[in-house]
């Protein structure tokens, strides 16, 4: 009696220590019988097929896929191989495990699902910023060589004005490979954790005027103005370089969205413990359905649509740079009214006694 009261103490503790181990796994497991039977599951598993406790009960049943049914199949037919393999279940991505383990006269046959859609999402985002820089890269090299073929096969000397005229449209474009440099830098060192915010008190009206400043020339080749309404009084809690950074790219967007002829405005409201900044433009604006994924890492609108392209990461920069000040970036659809509008929070700061 005592014998089998120690193996079921040792059972209970062997299941529960198995119990543990599955339902602290990431991933959904499963193990079936040799009829394809489920014998156990964990509690990601149950969630994932919304099935509570289907012991007993065959594995296509419970789950409504082939494409498993047919993995442990093989994984039957092949014993000595582990099977790996993506499948899609209710639209989402999934790689999938099959083996099949001998113990002691029982065959079992183990499956584990990991969720991989975001990195699915994630691959093909980059190959598509891949092919959106490989086209935004070849599009000012290839004018600059233009630029160049034309300064040297004229017929006669070229005359200074031209010739300056051409050396500024090639600092254009020098400009532009430049951007996308920046705009890859800084990603990285996002990524990398390198990006390190330096936070004090800053006149707003600096920083501003210094942002549209270097996107003065930008601006001017569409014959844009940007203007701003910031008073002097208003001061900001932040790190001037990487602000100035995310009111660039605002301004950035707003010239590529831009009529030509219009006008970009900076607008403030100082709201006690925070300041709002708002970019506006005469644009298309953001579709009310694309506010709340324009932020996203390489997502950009439809380019085929709307004649515009980029890397996809500007905005991006600017949602990570204005988290890390512990501030709030968002944009408002162009169906409340026309136009593109950013808008980004920063902490207020107090202005100095002699500012």
């Amino acid at each position: 009696m005592e014998n089998q009261n120690n193996e079921e103490k040792d059972w209970a503790y062997k299941q529960a220590l198995m119990l543990t181990l599955s339902n602290c796994a990431y991933e959904s497991l499963l193990v079936l019988d040799g009829d394809c039977r489920i014998i156990g599951i964990n509690n990601a598993a149950e969630e994932l097929f919304e099935r509570p406790r289907p012991i007993g009960e065959k594995l296509v049943d419970v789950t409504q896929s082939n494409e498993l049914e047919a993995m442990v199949l093989n994984a039957l037919a092949y014993r000595e191989e582990v099977f790996e393999e993506q499948i899609i279940i209710d639209k989402r991505h999934y790689r999938v495990r099959a083996q099949v383990i001998q113990r002691d006269g029982n065959m079992f046959i183990g499956l584990a699902l990991e969720d991989v859609s975001e990195l699915v999402r994630l691959n093909r985002a980059r190959r598509d910023m891949i092919a959106n820089i490989s086209h935004e890269l070849r599009h000012p090299i290839a004018n600059i060589r233009m630029y160049i073929d034309s300064l040297f096969h004229e017929d006669e000397k070229p005359k200074r004005k031209r010739s300056i005229s051409t050396l500024q449209a090639i600092a254009r474009e020098t400009d532009s490979l430049l951007w996308i440099m920046q705009e890859m830098l800084d990603l990285s060192m996002i990524e990398s954790g390198q990006s390190i915010v330096r936070m004090v008190d800053v006149p707003l009206r600096g920083l501003v005027e210094e942002a549209i400043e270097r996107m003065e020339e930008l601006a001017s080749a569409k014959d844009l103005r940007v203007v701003h309404d910031v008073s002097k009084k208003i001061w900001v809690w932040c790190d001037w370089d990487q602000i100035r950074r995310v009111l660039m790219n605002l301004i950035h967007n707003a010239i590529k969205w831009s009529p030509k002829g219009g006008t970009i405005s900076i607008n403030v409201v100082n709201g006690g413990e925070d300041v709002k900044i708002q970019v506006s433009d005469e644009g298309p604006g953001v579709p009310d359905d694309q506010v709340e994924r324009i932020f996203e890492r390489f997502y950009q609108v439809d380019a085929s649509r709307s004649g515009h392209e980029g890397t996809g990461l500007g905005l991006a920069i600017c949602k990570h740079i204005v988290e890390a000040h512990g501030g709030e970036i968002w944009a408002e659809g162009n169906g409340q009214k026309p136009g593109g509008r950013f808008l980004f929070t920063l902490g207020s700061a107090e202005v100095p006694s002699n500012g």
